[in-house]
């Protein structure tokens, strides 16, 4: 990924103490019923409580139904990253009492889940980094509590079950993580990821993907764990590395001090910087999970898994390599182009127009002007959309002389506006450049003699001199010029040759 520079803890506190993080990542399903019954997903703005039925609502006697497409796209995540799957899988009931849980439990799996002990490898300012992925596993999302005023001013909290049954995946990881940074990074990455295999849109902002963090501290050079603190409510990948950071701090002053920490759930709030306590955090005896008795084991097919690894898309990280090793493009090149669907496709459907333009070039105007046009005209990428086969026209017009890169960039932009193809843009705005050394010898002879300074500063050897004859010629051709050409008349005529 491409991220600038990012804080971390203090290098005195890394000295002493050494962070151990695993990462626990809840990511909604991109489906289009929800886990267990037939309520639709598609409940962004609608009118609370719309989107629910006997299911969902948790009223007794409503039996569940699996959502096939869920476990589908869980199994291509395990597939992914390299994760085991069980013959035989099934279902628990994890019980706890709380508003947004109308059954007063969670189905959710606990010790067979549908993929386990799976790997990713993520790009850090210290190099690559491997995480192991302890499990993905499939359960349904809560209901969602609104607290606003009441009539008489006091505070109330209203449930909306729209969100209540969403399939959710959690994916855990082992305690491998040691910098805020390689949480980030991880968190990036796999939203990535699961975005590329269309498992989840996973917008943080959404509240589509939540990163919780277990953050420990133990003595450098010691082997047991510390107590463990779980923070939550990071709604932003700045949010995860900022939380991680100040919650290693805050337990390092605690444990200097000879303070004792305590097993606890602590939220992050932005505003001010720092994290804040919850709850006293749960244990798994707490929940006493035991197995879902209205759902049967679900079986694995080891066909159903070679269809489902088969139609996985080419993944980021073997992507950004292909861009690299075989185009010859920069690691900033190949990472933007991946971390953007948009211009991902825009650069691959180029290439596949024109199997003869440089891979490079077509990476620069995807990633520059592509991508400046399209930022600046909405936050909807949707909206900004460039033909493949124009695009390439205009590299080739360039590349060839035809046109001047500035007049290419007036044409692009031009075209993503009206659609109208490149060469027509040209055509009506006389763009096309004039290469003819012979049509541009009066124009040369013309602005030699009006700047007999210059001139004479470019016979003297002064090289800024050509610059400005150059762009003088310019403006008399409105930039139609080919500038290569320019300035070899140039140098001929003052006698300078090639290298004056």
């Amino acid at each position: 990924m491409v991220t600038s520079a990012r804080p971390s803890a203090g290098a005195t506190v890394l000295e002493r103490w050494e962070p151990v993080i695993g990462i626990e990542v809840h990511s909604q399903l991109k489906t289009a019923s929800k886990m267990f019954c037939g309520c639709s997903t598609a409940y962004d703005g609608a009118a609370p409580n719309s989107h629910t039925c006997p299911v969902c609502l948790g009223l007794p006697g409503a039996l569940p139904v699996i959502n096939r497409r869920a476990v589908e796209l869980v199994l291509a995540t395990g597939a992914a990253i390299d994760a085991q799957t069980p013959e035989h899988t099934r279902w628990d009931r994890k019980n706890y009492f709380y508003p947004d849980l109308p059954k007063g439990y969670q189905i959710s799996q606990y010790d067979l889940p549908l993929a386990a002990a799976g790997t990713m490898t993520v790009d850090t300012s210290d190099g690559p980094f491997t995480i192991r992925i302890t499990r993905a596993h499939l359960e349904e999302d809560t209901a969602k509590l609104v607290h606003a005023p009441g009539p008489g001013g006091e505070r109330i909290s209203l449930v909306d079950f729209n969100r209540s049954g969403v399939p959710l995946m959690e994916i855990v990881t082992e305690p491998d993580v040691r910098t805020a940074e390689q949480a980030r990074r991880y968190a990036e990455e796999l939203q990535l990821l699961l975005r590329t295999i269309g498992a989840s849109d996973a917008d943080m902002e959404r509240g589509q993907m939540r990163v919780e963090a277990n953050v420990s501290l133990r003595r450098r050079g010691t082997e047991p764990f510390g107590t463990r603190v779980e923070v939550k409510n990071m709604n932003s990948f700045r949010s995860v590395e900022r939380a991680i950071t100040f919650e290693i701090e805050r337990q390092a002053a605690a444990l200097d001090a000879g303070e004792p920490l305590v097993q606890e759930t602590r939220g992050w709030s932005d505003e001010r910087g720092e994290t804040y306590r919850m709850r006293v955090k749960e244990t798994s005896d707490d929940y006493r999970y035991f197995p879902e008795p209205d759902l049967p084991p679900l079986r694995v097919e080891p066909a159903w898994l070679v269809e489902i690894r088969g139609a996985l898309p080419e993944l980021p990280a073997p992507r950004r390599s292909r861009y690299q090793e075989a185009l010859g493009l920069s690691a900033y090149d190949a990472a933007v182009l991946v971390a953007d669907a948009d211009a991902g496709r825009l650069f691959e459907a180029t290439l596949a127009a024109d199997g003869h333009l440089d891979a490079k070039a077509v990476a620069n105007w995807v990633t520059g002007e592509y991508l400046r046009i399209r930022n600046a005209a909405s936050n909807d990428a949707a909206v900004v959309t460039a033909d493949p086969t124009q695009l390439g026209t205009l590299i080739r017009l360039v590349g060839d002389g035809s046109i001047s890169r500035a007049n290419a960039k007036e044409v692009f932009e031009a075209h993503v506006a009206t659609g109208d193809p490149a060469e027509a843009i040209v055509a009506a705005r006389g763009f096309r450049q004039i290469s003819d050394a012979g049509a541009l010898g009066a124009i040369v002879d013309a602005v030699i003699a009006a700047n007999p300074a210059a001139a004479a500063d470019v016979r003297a050897g002064k090289a800024q001199a050509i610059g400005f004859l150059v762009g003088a010629v310019m403006k008399q051709t409105r930039g139609q010029a080919n500038a290569g050409v320019v300035q070899a008349a140039l140098r001929e005529r003052l006698g300078t040759g090639e290298g004056g």
